[in-house]
C-alpha cells in the first residue's frame, strides 16, 4: 500500500504524505518520495506543494524496526532517507509544505526541505530525538540553526519541547500561520503564484541562497553571473524585458507578463 502520492495538475505538483495515523516516515515513503520528486521534475512541474492527509502532517521516522538492525544496516537505511530528502530540497523549482497538527522528527526535517513552510495555528514542531538518545539524522538541527540561529536550534534539540507554529514564525522558521482550516488553501494560491512566475529565476535564487548558505556572501558573489547572466537569454526574459522598455519609453504602464517558465 502507497505511503504517499503525487498529483500534477497545471504543472503544479502536490507531494502528499499518505501513511495513517501519523504518517511516519519508512521506506517506502522514502523512495515515494525520491520517485515522486522525479515524477514532477520530469513533469515539467513549475513549484511543488508538500502536503500530508491526516490531522497531523508527521510524527517522523517510522522506529519499530529499528531496534532489530545493526548500526550498518541502520546508516544504510538513514542514508537512503536524506538523499530522498535532499533531492526534493535540491530540485530547481519552489517548494512549499503546508504543515497543520503535529510535524515531529523526521516529519519536521522532511518539511525544513521546503523553501517555505506555511502553518496552522495548531501546528507543532520539534526534534523528539533527544528523548532517544540520538540525535537529528536528518539534518534537522543545523537546518533549524540555519533559519533561527544556532541558540533556538540547540534549545528545541536539547528540549525535544513541541514548539507552537507562532513561536516558529517569529523565530523565521515558519513564513506564514493562518487558521489551521485555511492553510492549505492559502498555501495552494501561493504555489499558484510561484507557479506562475519566471521558474529559471526562481531556480537561481535557490542555488545563490544555497550557495549563501553553505559558503556565506562571498561564495554567492563568486557565482552571482554565471548563475544570473543566462537569464537574459531566456524565454521570459527576452519577452519582458523589452515590453517593459517599450512602456517605459511610451509611457505607459509595465505590462503583466505572461510568464513561460522557460
Amino acid at each position: 500500500m502507497s505511503h504517499l502520492h503525487v498529483v500534477i495538475d497545471d504543472r503544479i505538483a502536490e507531494i502528499v504524505l499518505d501513511n495513517p495515523p501519523q504518517n511516519r516516515v519508512d521506506e517506502l515513503m522514502a523512495d515515494e518520495l525520491l520517485a515522486g520528486v522525479e515524477k514532477a521534475e520530469s513533469a515539467g512541474a513549475r513549484a511543488i506543494l508538500l502536503r500530508a492527509e491526516g490531522a497531523d502532517f508527521s510524527f517522523g521516522g517510522d522506529i519499530v524496526t529499528w531496534p532489530d538492525l545493526d548500526t550498518r544496516q541502520l546508516r544504510t537505511l538513514f542514508e537512503r532517507y536524506m538523499f530522498a530528502f535532499n533531492r526534493l530540497e535540491q530540485i530547481p523549482v519552489p517548494v512549499v509544505a503546508a504543515v497543520n497538527g503535529l510535524c515531529f522528527g523526521g516529519g519536521f526535517e522532511l518539511a525544513l526541505r521546503a523553501d517555505a513552510i506555511f502553518a496552522g495555528e495548531g501546528a507543532r514542531f520539534g526534534h523528539p530525538e533527544q528523548t532517544l538518545g540520538i540525535v537529528t539524522l536528518l539534518g534537522g538541527i543545523y537546518r533549524s540553526a540555519a533559519r533561527a540561529g544556532r541558540a533556538r536550534a540547540f534549545e528545541w534539540a536539547l528540549t525535544s519541547e513541541q514548539v507552537p507554529a507562532a513561536t516558529m514564525a517569529a523565530a523565521g522558521v515558519v513564513n506564514r500561520v493562518v487558521p489551521d482550516d485555511e492553510v492549505l488553501e492559502t498555501a495552494r494560491a501561493f504555489v499558484r503564484k510561484v507557479a506562475a512566475g519566471p521558474t529559471r529565476a526562481h531556480a537561481a535564487h535557490k542555488a545563490l541562497l544555497r550557495l549563501w548558505d553553505a559558503g556565506g556572501v562571498k561564495a554567492a558573489d563568486d557565482a552571482m553571473f554565471d548563475i544570473a547572466m543566462p537569464l537574459f537569454e531566456s524565454k521570459d526574459v527576452t519577452a519582458g524585458l523589452p515590453s517593459a522598455v517599450a512602456a517605459f519609453t511610451a509611457g505607459r504602464p509595465r505590462p503583466v507578463v505572461d510568464f513561460q517558465g522557460e
